[in-house]
């Protein structure tokens, strides 16, 4: 259903108001430079300093952007239920492919209330539903277990796996069944999270080098590691650069490098340091993105 690299879409400010026109033109760029799909409004997208308006907005102006030309998995995850359900019910409104959901952050629930919480959402409406487990930063992980009871309900599809633990994809394998959509969401470890049985990555490096992301993730699922590898070694340095300081502020600086859009993020993040703003320029030029 869901293969490839799906850029984890920033949002483009400019003196503190969304930039609409920069984030369609990004859309085509995405498109042009071959992304598989696009995931707005996630955590890469600032989700937790936009409205609930510039939310909605965001993700209605990417669906119209792509105009069905590549899936559009929207990010409605929040640790309010109901707010969940708002979120999904509008990302189905206006025809987004899927949701991308995180497990509920600071409520820390246990395995039967991310159940519960999942359980509703998949049943306001008929989109298809993505789990996102990142324990770092929800502090609640979803087990194996718990994420094949899910995978049972019609309309919840995969998962965006940033765990980190490899082994976690073969385990979610036997729970979930070998059709169940596995996602990376880290971009270091992408190709290899696709030797055990992924199928993709949503990342955030591919915000500013999407061509080179897809290019990894196009050899994986042809069986070419060794192509996928040498790929991935133009792209360690970048990867490892954006993520020193908060990885959405990093590749926001790296694609204004590029003339992309604006550095410009929203409190309580900041711009990035001088030094990591240097170990950023290193890694596009390892990349070839920069001289």
């Amino acid at each position: 259903m869901f293969k490839g690299s799906f850029p984890a879409l920033v949002t483009p400010f400019k003196n503190g108001e969304l930039d609409l026109d920069t984030l369609k033109k990004l859309v085509e760029w995405h498109i042009g430079e071959g992304s598989h799909g696009l995931v707005p409004v996630g955590t890469t997208g600032e989700s937790p300093t936009l409205t609930h308006k510039e939310h909605e907005t965001v993700v209605e102006e990417v669906v119209r952007a792509a105009a069905g030309r590549i899936p559009v998995i929207a990010g409605a995850g929040s640790n309010n239920t109901l707010e969940a359900i708002r979120f999904m019910q509008h990302a189905h409104k206006v025809g987004a492919d899927a949701a991308l959901v995180v497990t509920p952050y600071y409520n820390k629930p246990t395995q039967g209330g991310m159940i519960a919480h999942f359980t509703a959402l998949h049943d306001c409406c008929d989109l298809p539903i993505v789990i996102y487990n990142i324990p770092g930063r929800s502090a609640v992980d979803m087990m194996p277990d718990t994420m094949g009871q899910l995978a049972k309900l019609p309309r919840i599809v995969g998962v965006k796996d940033a765990t980190g633990d490899l082994a976690r994809v073969c385990a979610q394998r036997l729970t979930c069944g070998k059709e169940f959509v596995q996602i990376s969401g880290e971009d270091a470890t992408a190709h290899g999270f696709n030797a055990q049985g992924g199928v993709g990555v949503i990342s955030v490096t591919a915000n500013v080098a999407p061509k080179l992301v897809a290019q990894v993730q196009e050899a994986t699922l042809a069986g070419d590691y060794a192509t996928a590898l040498e790929l991935q070694d133009r792209l360690m340095p970048l990867h490892r650069a954006i993520f020193t300081e908060p990885g959405l502020v990093g590749v926001k600086y790296a694609m204004s490098r590029l003339g992309l859009c604006s550095e410009e993020v929203r409190t309580p993040l900041v711009g990035l340091s001088d030094p990591v703003k240097a170990l950023v320029e290193d890694g596009m030029r390892h990349a070839g993105l920069i001289n």
